[in-house]
């Protein structure tokens, strides 16, 4: 579904990105860890379109995207979350959603938007005013419905389940594993939580200077030394 070759980007002097290389199946769910300034979010701003790399190629289901806009790329199957709550000023939460579903699909169907808030339990937020009347964990379900209502076949999801508690966590966690059995979309997932990546993600991939140093099944990855290394040595931010 997914396939990034060779993906190099450079701010000033910095290789946030360093031929990075990564495929993301159809239907499957990879985590993506690495320390702090390890090239994570970049990577999520190439894919999505808001950041042009210097070098490298970008296909999504088998078209090459390389060149394409993030407006056009969430027309073809691409949404994400940020991992700071961006909700729409001024807006109700239903609303963010429909301007969401808008952008992404070029129509509303209020169907849809109800289906999605009674997933992530925002119903009775509703007509709430999603700037200044929502909960952390609220803002954190409310990225993820926005994304949704995109209808997304890839989801980059950029550290949805930070700063929660552990029993949001786990709520989150099954939230995820709830939206994937329903929806199906390939899923990319930011997170810091080994624990969760090791229970939500069959596979997960290391970035560490921005350059992909593991790439497997978690038990397996987490126990290389220099993905252990890349956790407890000097890092940089990119």
């Amino acid at each position: 579904m997914l396939e990034l070759r060779d993906i190099r980007v450079r701010f000033g002097g910095l290789h946030a990105l360093d031929g990075v290389s990564l495929s993301v199946a159809a239907g499957e769910i990879v985590g993506l860890v690495g320390p702090n300034g390890a090239g994570k979010t970049t990577l999520f701003d190439v894919i999505s379109g808001t950041v042009r790399p210097h070098r490298g190629t970008l296909h999504f289901e088998n078209a090459d995207i390389s060149r394409t806009s993030a407006y056009q790329r969430a027309r073809r199957g691409i949404g994400r979350t940020f991992q700071i709550p961006q909700p729409m000023h001024t807006l109700t939460v239903a609303e963010n959603l429909t301007v969401a579903q808008r952008f992404g699909t070029g129509q509303v169907n209020p169907n849809t938007v109800a289906e999605i808030l009674d997933l992530v339990e925002l119903t009775d937020r509703a007509s709430r005013d999603a700037a200044s009347e929502l909960s952390l964990a609220e803002l954190k379900a409310l990225e993820v419905a926005k994304a949704l209502a995109t209808q997304p076949r890839l989801l980059l999801l950029d550290e949805v389940l930070a700063g929660l508690e552990a029993s949001g966590k786990r709520r989150f966690t099954k939230l995820l594993a709830d939206i994937h059995a329903r929806y199906k979309p390939a899923i990319l997932i930011i997170e810091h939580d080994i624990e969760t990546i090791s229970t939500l993600c069959p596979r997960t991939a290391v970035l560490n200077f921005g350059q992909l140093i593991a790439d497997g099944a978690p038990d397996v990855v987490f126990s290389q030394p220099d993905v252990v290394a890349s956790y407890t040595g000097a890092v940089h931010d990119a």
